[in-house]
C-alpha cells in the first residue's frame, strides 16, 4: 500500500490567506520529503475556507520545491473552464512536471462555483463529459480540430497558420495523457464504473462510510469488465482523515474536539452536504435519518486517530472492510498546531505505513483482482 495525500484544503475562515497558501505548499513539500509518492490538490473559486482556487496554478509554485513526488488536480472541475484552456493548461503543466503530474477531473460539488459560472441550472454531469471528450479530442487530434457540442465548440479553422504555430495547440508530456483520476463521493457510484470503461481510476472519499467506500470496488470492476480490461486493485485510491500523535490522549483530544481542525472539517463538509442534499454520505444505513446524524458521532466514525499502534490497528480494520486499494491518501486538514500536524505525517510515514506494509504482507498475497 503506497501513501499519498488529498487536500481540499479546508481553512477557517478568516485565516490569512497568504498564511494558508503557504502552509499547504509547506505541507506539499514536506510531504515529499517523507516520501508520499503523490499528492492531489483541491480547487473552488466560491469558498473562503477552501482556498486554492486554481490547483494547476498550485503545483506550478510548489513543482520546483519537490523532487520525487507525483502531484495533481484533485480535481479540475470541468463545468467551470473552458475545455481548451484546460487541455492547453494541463498540457503546460504536465511538461512542467515532466510526468509527475495526475490530471483528477469532476463535474464539481461546490454550488456557489456552478453559480458564480452561471451553471447553477445546467446538468453539469453532461457538460463534464462533453468538457473531458473536448479536451481529449484535442490532444488526440490536429488542427484545426472543429469539435462541436452542446456547451463548446473548438476550432482554429480561420486563424490556423500551421506552419507558423498559429492555431495549433500542444500536446501533454505523458502519451497519451496524463494519468485520469476521478472521485467517487456517492455510495454505489455509477461514475467510477464510467470511468473505468474509459480508463481511469477512482479516488474513493474520505467522507463516507467504510461501507460505502467498499462499494466502489464492484462498480471499478463492472466498467473494466466492460471495457475489457483487467481490474487491478493497485488503481483504487482511498483517501481517509488520520492523525497520528506520541500520545493516545493528545490525538484523540486534537481530532476531535469542538473548534479542532477535523472537528472544523467535517462540520464544514457536513453542513454544505446537507444543505445540498447529500446527508447520505454520511449515514451508516440507508433508512437513517437526517437529523441522527451530528458532527461529533461523524468525526468519531470517520477519523482515524491515536498512537502508533492504535492508527495501525484501524487502517488495518478498514482495510478488512473495504477490500485491498493501492494508495491510501493522507487527508490534509489545517495545521491549527503546527508541530502535531507535522508529527502526525512523520509518525504516518516513517512508523504506521511501514507497520502496516509489514502487516499486509504477512497476512496476504500480492494483490488480487476482482475479489
Amino acid at each position: 500500500m503506497d501513501l499519498g495525500f488529498f487536500t481540499m484544503p479546508i481553512h477557517p475562515p478568516g485565516r490569512n490567506l497568504t498564511e494558508t497558501l503557504k502552509e499547504d505548499r509547506e505541507f506539499a513539500i514536506f510531504a515529499d520529503e517523507l516520501g508520499f509518492v503523490e499528492g492531489l490538490f483541491g480547487e473552488h473559486i466560491t469558498d473562503a475556507a477552501e482556498t486554492i482556487t486554481s490547483s494547476l496554478i498550485f503545483i506550478s509554485w510548489v513543482l520546483r520545491d519537490t523532487k520525487d513526488i507525483k502531484l495533481g488536480t484533485g480535481t479540475v472541475n470541468m463545468p467551470n473552464h473552458h475545455p481548451a484552456m484546460v487541455a492547453a493548461e494541463v498540457a503546460m503543466v504536465d511538461h512542467m512536471a515532466e510526468g509527475r503530474f495526475l490530471f483528477g477531473i469532476s463535474p464539481g460539488g461546490l454550488l456557489s462555483d456552478a453559480e458564480v459560472f452561471g451553471n447553477l441550472d445546467n446538468d453539469r454531469t453532461e457538460m463534464f463529459v462533453e468538457a473531458i471528450n473536448h479536451v481529449l479530442a484535442i490532444w488526440e487530434g490536429d488542427p484545426p480540430y472543429n469539435l462541436k457540442g452542446k456547451y463548446w465548440n473548438i476550432t482554429t479553422e480561420k486563424t490556423l497558420m500551421e506552419s507558423l504555430g498559429q492555431g495549433v495547440m500542444n500536446k501533454p508530456y505523458q502519451k497519451p495523457h496524463p494519468p485520469i483520476i476521478v472521485t467517487a463521493v456517492a455510495p454505489f457510484s455509477k461514475g467510477v464504473t464510467a470511468a473505468a470503461e474509459r480508463g481511469w481510476d477512482p479516488i474513493s472519499a474520505n467522507f463516507l462510510q467504510p461501507q460505502w467506500v467498499a462499494s466502489h470496488w464492484p462498480k471499478y470492476v463492472e466498467g473494466c469488465e466492460t471495457a475489457g480490461r483487467e481490474p487491478e486493485r493497485k488503481n483504487w485510491r482511498i483517501a481517509k482523515s488520520i492523525f497520528v500523535a506520541d500520545d493516545d490522549k493528545v490525538a484523540e483530544k486534537y481530532a476531535t474536539v469542538d473548534g479542532g481542525p477535523y472537528h472544523f472539517y467535517y462540520h464544514s463538509l457536513f453542513t454544505k452536504l446537507k444543505a445540498n442534499g447529500r446527508a447520505n454520505l454520511f449515514k451508516t444505513h440507508r433508512d437513517q435519518s437526517d437529523d441522527e446524524l451530528n458532527v461529533p458521532t461523524i468525526v468519531d466514525q470517520l477519523v482515524i486517530r491515536g498512537s502508533v499502534n492504535k492508527v495501525v490497528d484501524e487502517i488495518l480494520a478498514f482495510r478488512e472492510v473495504v477490500g485491498d486499494f493501492g494508495t491510501l491518501l493522507y487527508a490534509g486538514h489545517d495545521w491549527q498546531e503546527k508541530n502535531l500536524a507535522r508529527r502526525s505525517m512523520e509518525l504516518m510515514a516513517t512508523e504506521v505505513m511501514p507497520r502496516v506494509n509489514e502487516a499486509i504482507k504477512g497476512s496476504d498475497k500480492k494483490f488480487q483482482t476482482g475479489t
